[in-house]
């Protein structure tokens, strides 16, 4: 049982030992994963002097996680869990690693760094709501909230080290050896994934088709009111909030005036409020009622994101940026960690699917492309102000208007 007089934020990471396996080698494994993701945009940049290509290669990634992962979580909840994430890790090592080998040996091409970044979404189609419904099963329910918040705190620090890392590796040994590094650091989560121990999975027996499978989880999203007011609201906040993201290079150049160490501190400022934010999520445990922090979060973001549109000084956009990251991670992980608690196991894979199709696949594809349309028509901080009014808007009504959300 979790000890609600703790305020020690690694608690539930001292607590189990699958977790602490798991937590030690995915956060090396999302830093590999930050500094393949800026190298890629530089690699794009050098093949093909081409902003659209340079989109399309994120695009690319995104894609098949909006086509394939609701299928793919049928198969998670079909299948070991554990097992799946084992094989999705190891294709994630065959794929850096062939990317690694055509950039150094220079035969990489843009064809082939799409079809790469799209192989590398459909093992993220997968492997997304494989590991994300395996949290219970490391942990138990109890800690699950407090493991979901770690496991966030563990990637907004891979946020912070990443960029820097890959941009000291491209200066000194260039862009392929990001690439190896990041094959690299899936050896060390293969090798934690290798040592968890968990109860044999005991396989049940199963009459409905994959697609049969699919519609039972989207009815259960339908006519489950809590469940569809939390997923509308993470589908909102994930839209409308991603394009501060997508768009901090523009940001940085046209709003500050900064080039690209300017642009990396902006990133670094997000990742540090997350990881202060993922912190103290962890850090309260069940003292506070997860829906009031919920609402302060849903309410703070979009105001502290309204004012960043407004500032054109740097330092006053960090300190914005320390809050926005903060109310972000906060936002995404309490609304984790309620639609995990609050799911039958059976569809819990199903679930986390539709949760990755949201908050990664839409988006990415959706939300990145209209937050960089509206910036070309009014500019970046018209962009990032009109959607945060939205947010504000939609999140009073959701929940001040709609009763469904109190109910979590």
């Amino acid at each position: 049982m979790p000890d609600p007089t703790s305020i020690n934020p690694f608690r539930v990471f001292l607590r189990h030992r699958n977790f602490r396996l798991f937590l030690i080698g995915q956060t090396l494994s999302l830093i590999g994963t930050w500094m393949q993701s800026m190298a890629l945009g530089w690699l794009a940049l050098e093949l093909s002097n081409s902003a659209f290509l340079v989109g399309l290669v994120a695009t690319a990634s995104s894609i098949p996680i909006l086509i394939f992962t609701m299928p793919a979580g049928v198969l998670v909840d079909r299948a070991d869990k554990l097992r799946l994430v084992r094989i999705a890790q190891c294709a994630f090592l065959v794929d850096a690693s062939l990317l690694w080998w055509l950039t150094y040996t220079h035969r990489i091409t843009m064809p082939a760094l799409l079809g790469l970044a799209f192989l590398s979404g459909l093992i993220s189609a997968v492997e997304i709501p494989a590991r994300q419904s395996m949290f219970i099963d490391l942990v138990g329910r109890e800690d699950l909230p407090d493991a979901i918040a770690l496991n966030s705190s563990g990637f907004n620090l891979a946020r912070v080290i990443g960029p820097g890392l890959a941009a000291a590796v491209i200066a000194r040994l260039g862009i392929a050896w990001c690439f190896f590094l990041n094959a690299a650091s899936f050896v060390t989560v293969l090798i934690g994934l290798f040592m968890i121990s968990l109860p044999k999975w005991v396989k049940r027996e199963v009459t409905s088709s994959p697609w049969e499978g699919v519609r039972e989880a989207l009815r259960y999203m339908r006519d489950t009111p809590n469940i569809r007011a939390l997923m509308l609201m993470v589908t909102v906040y994930s839209i409308l909030g991603v394009p501060v993201l997508a768009l901090m290079p523009v940001v940085a150049r046209d709003m500050f005036g900064m080039g690209a160490p300017g642009y990396g501190l902006l990133m670094s400022c997000l990742g540090v409020g997350g990881l202060v934010g993922a912190l103290a999520l962890a850090s309260v445990g069940y003292r506070f009622s997860r829906i009031k922090l919920l609402t302060v979060a849903t309410m703070t973001w979009p105001v502290l994101l309204m004012a960043f549109s407004f500032t054109r000084t740097p330092w006053v956009g960090c300190v914005l940026l320390l809050g926005c990251g903060c109310t972000m991670i906060l936002n995404g992980a309490i609304c984790n960690g309620l639609l995990q608690t609050n799911v039958p196991d059976a569809l819990r894979g199903r679930m986390m699917a539709a949760y990755g199709l949201v908050v990664v696949g839409l988006s990415q594809v959706v939300g990145a492309f209209v937050g960089g349309s509206v910036a070309h028509v009014i500019g970046v901080a018209g962009s990032i102000g009109g959607a945060a009014v939205l947010m504000l808007a939609y999140g009073m009504w959701a929940f001040f208007r709609q009763p469904e959300l109190k109910s979590l």
